[in-house]
């Protein structure tokens, strides 16, 4: 940490929770970072895409990344700007790859100490090979879809580490789109829900 940089509370909070899940293996830890960040990014990444889908999506895939590579993490800057450039940069190369024209380059947000901070979206350090995206994607899932009810199982599976789109997964399944979209959002959702609680190392 830099002599003389003051952090704020939270930003210690997050470095304490940062420490105990990296050399402890706690998962409350990582379930206590998730819960204090997953909406702020969530509707960072919203803005970007503008797809509630996507932007779920993207979310998980900001926090797989993120978990992977915490070890990596210094406390040179607050978690919430890594945590931040992570979601960003993969959201980048998600629109990239789409050819989305939805997104405005001018990203910034607030960190814990009111400072503005603009994303550099030329920064491409932290951007993840796909296949690394995939397979850190799938373990953070994988941790959590046994404990779903079944008829959600499948459509994480299909979602996750089949990659089907959302009509991919419809035709599949044999069932409409609306309700597909519906039933996974609500799989997502039990997802969180099961990392918030989860006391218990997995």
């Amino acid at each position: 940490m830099e002599v003389g940089k003051q952090f704020s509370d939270k930003a210690l909070q997050d470095f304490r929770l940062i420490d105990s899940a990296v050399s402890g293996q706690d998962q409350q830890a990582y379930a206590d970072l998730m819960q204090r960040y997953k909406k702020p990014v969530y509707h960072m990444i919203l803005k970007m895409v503008r797809n509630v889908d996507d932007a779920e999506d993207l979310t998980i895939e900001a926090f797989a990344k993120a978990f992977k590579n915490l070890h990596k993490f210094k406390k040179d800057f607050t978690f919430s700007t890594w945590l931040f450039r992570i979601a960003t940069n993969n959201t980048i190369d998600f629109i990239r790859k789409k050819r989305l024209d939805t997104m405005s380059l001018d990203t910034s947000f607030k960190d814990d100490n009111g400072d503005s901070v603009t994303i550099d979206v030329a920064d491409r350090n932290l951007n993840p090979q796909e296949e690394a995206i995939k397979s850190q994607k799938i373990e953070l899932v994988r941790m959590f879809v046994t404990k779903l009810p079944a008829k959600y199982q499948r459509l994480v599976k299909l979602r996750y580490f089949d990659e089907l789109s959302y009509d991919e997964i419809a035709k599949e399944l044999e069932a409409p789109l609306g309700t597909v979209k519906a039933q996974l959002h609500r799989a997502r959702e039990l997802m969180y829900d099961l990392v918030k609680s989860k006391k218990d190392h997995i």
